[in-house]
């Protein structure tokens, strides 16, 4: 009598991760190019700086972009509503504002809006710069 071999179909039982971990990772490279980018849509060029800190919290951002236009996070708000939007959106009167301004702005304009923060009670202006890299310092 032959005997009938005992194959026993058995099916791929285990889900393959390669696949998975390839797209999360690209995913996670493509966050990380894209959040600096985020941090504000108005395209300010700040003073390069030797000192610079590490931003760490979520703070009121106020931008002065190259056409001297002031804007509060990434909407644009006259100069004299600039105090008392600010000291709305602040959650306490001691919490820091960050003041991003064009390198190319003349001094006057940068000067009046933190003369205008300070009129409006706010003394906590922390102004935003980039770190100043080899190659700038060559120049």
């Amino acid at each position: 009598m032959p005997q009938l071999s005992k194959q026993t179909q058995s099916t791929l039982s285990e889900i393959n991760m390669v696949p998975f971990i390839d797209v999360v990772l690209v995913l996670l490279i493509i966050f990380m190019i894209t959040a600096p980018i985020l941090q504000s849509g108005i395209e300010v060029d700040v003073p390069k700086t030797t000192t610079v800190k590490e931003i760490t919290e979520q703070r009121l951002i106020v931008t002065i972009d190259k056409t001297q236009r002031i804007y509060l996070a990434d909407v644009p708000v006259n100069i004299h509503q600039l105090g008392d939007k600010v000291k709305a959106q602040l959650k306490k009167p001691q919490d820091s504002v960050f003041l991003r301004a064009d390198e190319t702005i003349p001094f006057g304009i940068f000067a009046k809006v933190i003369d205008t923060l300070r009129v409006a009670g706010i003394n906590n202006i922390s102004i935003v710069t980039e770190p100043l890299t080899e190659r700038a310092r060559t120049r």
